[in-house]
């Protein structure tokens, strides 16, 4: 996609922050704090996940015992679950996108902070597990270094103060609310990258807001360029996925006459969790029949409404007859593009039809086509 981008302004440096941004917190949160609730007789239903996210680790605390009305003060309730993070910090995994974010900042030597509400300590500890990491960041600061954590500005006029660079010619990345409110009252420029699903109306103090960090485009911040795209195409870290072929919502052939192979989503609910929303595609391995070139959805399929974030696969082939039943599996090689929304049913066929064709394209490049021969595909 080597389309210029309008240049909204220019920046010399970034400001990131950690949780929800650069690692996949969330899903380690909402599991630590079910295990713990129950000991309360309370099951945590995730309803303060909008609540809690981007404020500081005691005014976390002080919602959940607040909102479950549980029987101990917010200091006990912090000492308690604290050593439960500390065990899980180990297993975070990096945000789509994080790794190719931190070293092509790095490769271009733009000084980058990382300010974060947490403790200056548990940050270090978190960044520990990823390779590259603590030494691509010119400055870190932890919410424990400054009076007042996000939504003040005091941490990014520190990072500021520090990296020495004008606030103004700061661009700072945030997940939160807490941390765009922060970012535009220090002055700089914001991109969103909302952590929870169909938030994005609230984000409307930003510059930008975008769906994941893979949709970030540097240049438009005179920041360099990622170079990494092919013919439309990025390439990811391939991830394999597979399972029976499931009747889905019946809309696929009958509303936009594009079949697609539906998997059971609730197998995969970590998988999906993990992947942000968005168009992507890779090769299909059916056990019958053999293997297809493939284009997929993830989400929640704005123009439909879905409820829950799905995943549908379209196999680029003419098929004369359902497979339900048969054992699907797939590779997933590259993204496209983000989830939009339409104004009307044809352009959403027009698009798909777009995607499958540039899927189609892509997949007879030897980065992709390698994939065709994956064991994985070939189950016998």
């Amino acid at each position: 996609m080597s389309t210029a981008q309008p240049l909204k302004k220019l920046v010399s440096g970034v400001v990131l922050d950690l949780d929800g941004t650069l690692l996949n917190t969330d899903g380690i949160v909402s599991e630590i704090l079910k295990a713990f609730l129950v000991k309360y007789g309370k099951q945590w239903d995730g309803r303060e996940a909008l609540k809690i996210a981007g404020k500081t680790p005691f005014e976390s605390a002080a919602v959940i015992v607040e909102d479950y009305g549980l029987p101990c003060a917010t200091e006990e309730f912090i000492s308690e679950i604290t050593p439960m993070f500390s065990n899980q910090w180990c297993k975070i995994k990096a945000l789509p996108g994080a790794n190719r974010l931190i070293k092509h900042m790095r490769r271009h030597e733009v000084p980058v902070a990382l300010a974060s509400n947490s403790p200056k300590e548990n940050i270090e500890t978190k960044i520990s597990y990823h390779q590259g990491w603590k030494e691509s960041f010119s400055v870190i600061i932890g919410g424990d270094e400054v009076r007042n954590g996000k939504p003040s500005p005091e941490i990014f006029l520190e990072a500021a103060n520090r990296l020495k660079i004008e606030s103004s010619n700061l661009l700072v990345i945030e997940d939160s609310l807490p941390g765009v409110t922060a970012g535009k009252a220090a002055g700089m420029e914001v991109v969103a990258v909302p952590s929870l699903p169909k938030q994005n109306h609230l984000y409307n103090s930003a510059d930008e807001v975008i769906n994941s960090l893979l949709d970030l485009r540097p240049e438009k911040w005179g920041l360099p360029p990622f170079q990494d795209w092919i013919k439309g195409t990025l390439p990811i870290e391939p991830w394999h996925i597979g399972g029976p072929v499931i009747k889905g919502f019946g809309r696929g052939s009958k509303v936009l006459g594009i079949p697609t192979a539906n998997l059971s989503t609730e197998e995969f609910s970590d998988l999906l969790l993990e992947h942000p929303s968005g168009v992507y595609f890779g090769w299909a391995g059916l056990s019958a029949r053999g293997i297809y070139k493939m284009v997929m959805s993830i989400g929640w399929n704005p123009y439909f409404d879905n409820k829950e974030k799905t995943m549908e696969p379209w196999l680029l082939h003419k098929f004369n007859e359902d497979f339900y039943g048969e054992e699907l599996r797939l590779i997933i090689l590259g993204y496209i593009r983000p989830e939009a929304n339409f104004p009307s049913l044809e352009s959403l066929i027009a698009k798909i039809h777009e995607d499958g064709e540039i899927a189609e394209k892509a997949l007879d490049l030897p980065l992709y086509a390698k994939y065709r021969d994956d064991p994985y595909l070939k189950m016998s």
